[in-house]
């Protein structure tokens, strides 16, 4: 005997959320191809060109794991958009510094990604553009803006939040 599963009393965010983000994240991986990057080392570049920062900070900002962001510097000193330089404040540690390429690569990363993000928000009426991105701003400023420790791991995938 199958039982039907109680009313939800609230719409359900969390897959409204994911889905989101799981299809938003795609059409950003789309959008990159032109530039031969991907979401995640425009993220680390634009991040590196705002400030001298090390692997560790910049995986940090970027939400990637230590392996994650290994591999993405080796992929931006290969294509010569990135390269790691003793720090001028701690000459132990490595930065991670943009070249001339990756300059340009992050102007153009940035106006793919603003075009996107525009392509997308288009889909609502201006009033609702504006409240949407006011709300969410604001969820992820204040009760969304931490996770909470839980006794079982909750499992994700890594987004870059360039």
């Amino acid at each position: 005997m199958t039982t039907s599963p109680p009313a939800r009393q609230i719409r359900d965010i969390s897959g409204l959320l994911d889905h989101a983000s799981h299809v938003l994240a795609t059409r950003m991986a789309a959008a990159f191809t032109e530039l031969g990057i991907t979401p995640r080392a425009y993220c680390v570049l634009f991040h590196a060109m705002e400030a001298e920062r090390t692997q560790i900070q910049l995986a940090e900002l970027a939400d990637l794991d230590k392996t994650t962001m290994v591999v993405t510097v080796d992929e931006l000193e290969k294509a010569g958009l990135a390269e790691r330089r003793p720090s001028a404040v701690d000459r132990r540690a490595r930065i991670i510094s943009v070249t001339g390429a990756g300059e340009r690569a992050v102007e153009r990363g940035t106006a793919i990604a603003d075009r996107v993000h525009r392509e997308v928000l288009e889909a609502l009426p201006d009033d609702e553009r504006t409240a949407f991105v006011s709300a969410l701003t604001r969820l992820v400023g204040g009760p969304l803006a931490e996770p909470v420790e839980s006794e079982r791991t909750v499992r994700r995938a890594r987004r870059s939040r360039g």
